[in-house]
């Protein structure tokens, strides 16, 4: 066919006619000669600001990680999906997957620092109350207030920039833990200086934002994993989704074989003992425990997963928030909780506090009825002397020490323990 036209074009004279049947004829030849092509769309996420929480910057996070969001380098889909979907905004907490080569790919945790509902409710708090609005910009209305007008003007922070904060890591404050905060930021250029100087106001306004919602990206900054800290690693924020090493929730284990539960709960008792004994001189203590607070590794390693629930007292200086600090209250004490919930003194705080949570309400799930009655009977007997409180003279490191010995023959080396396979069978230690 293209070939009749191509020789019927050398006999047409009408030069407009010509040009007319070449068009024709080299359009019916490639359509004669070419296999039909599909065309090939690219799948991408469709993220928008809202998805991200980036419409709502500077009142967020941080925007550390965007780039790898855009880039697809962070995927939803445990299973790398090719039909690329976002999941419901709804949820507090995401799998997803973490790439920087685009070939090996690892899997994180993608979680907001409170459901949307609360940022919902607390950003409409913010226009309702200071602006009397329903909707308003939540940057120009949290920088007109006092607190953040004295961030402004400060040149390192202080106690009294943080008095009345609802995060417990802020209850009994020192300016070694303040100075540590501006100093490990990683959500800005690394200055290695306590001074707020390298912090532009966007920056000083995200970090109080994260402080008043939940210090828990805070405190896997400044205390990060590499140096021996229980926290999985932070990978960065993005508006107000924060990217974080995968773990699975102690929740999963409570059906766990008995050597597994045995491993787990004594990995459990040496993270309170670091917690409260560390070379930092850092007493840790947790607010409120429970099955989702602590996760395990692929490797076994078992971790603080929810740091939002910890506080922190400095043994070496000290709380410096003054009679009356505490007690303060403004906007940015309100954005996730009661205005009205009290503060626990910091001198009620006791070394035994955590291990009675523990005991009371993990522990239990994880250790009854795994063993046989000589060891579950002295291991019950043990759980309820804690949850009572151990009101006997003994410390805390004795009580734990005390079930530390009745479960440690209870392990198994094995290479279900990764973490510390196959050095378990060369060491002591285990």
């Amino acid at each position: 066919m293209g070939r009749w036209i191509c020789c019927l074009c050398s006999r047409v004279a009408d030069p407009l006619m010509l040009l007319l049947v070449l068009a024709l004829g080299c359009n019916l030849s490639t359509a004669a000669t070419a296999s039909p092509s599909v065309p090939h769309v690219k799948a991408s996420y469709n993220f928008g600001r809202t998805f991200l929480g980036l419409d709502k910057c500077n009142a967020c996070i941080g925007t550390s990680i965007c780039k790898k969001f855009f880039k697809e380098e962070i995927r939803f889909d445990t299973w790398l999906s090719s039909h690329l979907k976002l999941p419901p905004s709804s949820l507090l907490s995401y799998s997803g997957n973490y790439t920087d080569d685009a070939k090996s790919w690892r899997m994180v945790d993608i979680t907001r620092l409170t459901s949307k509902y609360q940022h919902d409710r607390a950003d409409k708090h913010i226009c309702t109350s200071l602006l009397k609005t329903k909707t308003c910009s939540l940057e120009r209305a949290l920088r007109r207030t006092q607190r953040f007008q004295k961030w402004l003007r400060a040149k390192r922070l202080t106690p009294d920039l943080v008095q009345g904060l609802s995060s417990p890591m802020l209850r009994c404050p020192s300016q070694r833990l303040l100075d540590r905060i501006v100093r490990r930021y990683a959500e800005v250029p690394d200055a290695g200086s306590i001074y707020m100087d390298h912090l532009t106001d966007r920056d000083k306004l995200r970090l109080l934002y994260t402080l008043a919602v939940n210090s828990h990206p805070i405190l896997l900054q400044i205390f990060p994993d590499v140096e021996g800290w229980p926290f999985p690693r932070y990978l960065g924020s993005c508006g107000r989704l924060l990217v974080s090493a995968s773990t699975r929730p102690l929740r999963d284990f409570f059906g766990a074989a008995a050597e597994v539960a045995a491993d787990l709960a004594l990995q459990l008792l040496a993270v309170l003992r670091s917690m409260a004994t560390n070379d930092l001189n850092y007493f840790f203590y947790f607010t409120r425990v429970d099955a989702g607070t602590f996760g395990v590794f692929s490797n076994g390693h078992l971790f603080i997963r929810d740091a939002s629930t910890l506080g922190i007292i400095d043994k070496e200086e000290g709380s410096q928030l003054i009679d009356g600090q505490q007690e303060y209250k403004d906007i940015f004490s309100c954005l996730t909780v009661d205005c009205q919930s009290a503060f626990a003194s910091c001198d009620s705080i006791g070394e035994k506090h955590s291990l009675v949570m523990v005991c009371k309400d993990l522990l239990p799930k994880l250790l009854t009825g795994k063993f046989l009655p000589p060891v579950q009977e002295r291991i019950d007997a043990f759980l309820q002397r804690c949850a009572r409180g151990l009101s006997d003279d003994g410390t805390a490191n004795e009580a734990m020490a005390e079930l530390a010995e009745i479960l440690k023959p209870l392990r198994a080396c094995d290479s279900r323990f990764a973490y510390r396979y196959p050095d378990c069978r060369y060491s002591d230690k285990y």
